[in-house]
């Protein structure tokens, strides 16, 4: 059954990305307590930059765990760290870490329904320089764009509580717009 494995939040901080001093929230940190689920997202979450993240329909970003070993391997390649690199959760800018529900899994409008909150699926994530930041090198978002591993955002339907550990269920939507066919659509710009 589809589980949370790990949550995360964080402040919006200053750093320096190409030798700028950028406002940006990617680096999350691992929250081990329940966290409650409001509206505009996680308490003590928040975003840098409201024009792309967050908002009613991006309030919370979930990210398959399933495609940690991918970016392990994609890191050792561009000289970063080894191949046992140890990425922890959260690397990816994600709240929550997801394990056994995958971007082709999803439809637009899915809703995943856990014990005391139910988050809506309504758009997959779009890289941009500050995920090459985070992971290193300046071709991660190109290579997200190409394999398609982006995550999705979730609206708050119902708030409530979230926990590490607890099982959700994956409530079939209308499916008229699949994660992957709407990401390769948003993608086409990055992979010229």
């Amino acid at each position: 059954m589809p589980h949370l494995l790990s949550l995360q939040t964080a402040p919006a901080r200053r750093a320096m990305i190409h030798g700028r001093s950028v406002l940006t929230a990617i680096h999350k940190q691992a929250v081990a307590d329940p966290v409650p689920v409001l509206p505009l997202g996680l308490m003590g979450d928040e975003q840098a930059d409201l024009s792309v993240h967050g908002g009613l329909d991006k309030a919370v970003y979930a990210y398959p765990s399933e495609h940690y070993p991918f970016w392990r391997e994609a890191r050792a390649k561009a000289g970063l760290g080894g191949i046992d690199d140890a990425l922890p959760w959260g690397r990816m800018g994600e709240n929550l870490s997801l394990a056994g529900v995958l971007e082709t899994d999803v439809w637009v409008g899915d809703v995943l329904r856990f014990a005391h909150c139910a988050l809506r699926v309504t758009q997959p994530r779009e890289p941009c320089y500050k995920f090459n930041a985070a992971m290193g090198f300046g071709l991660a978002a190109k290579l997200m764009a190409l394999q398609g591993c982006c995550g999705f955002y979730l609206a708050v339907d119902e708030p409530g509580t979230l926990q590490v550990g607890e099982s959700f269920e994956l409530i079939p939507g209308q499916r008229r717009l699949g994660v992957p066919e709407s990401f390769n659509a948003k993608m086409v710009k990055h992979l010229r």
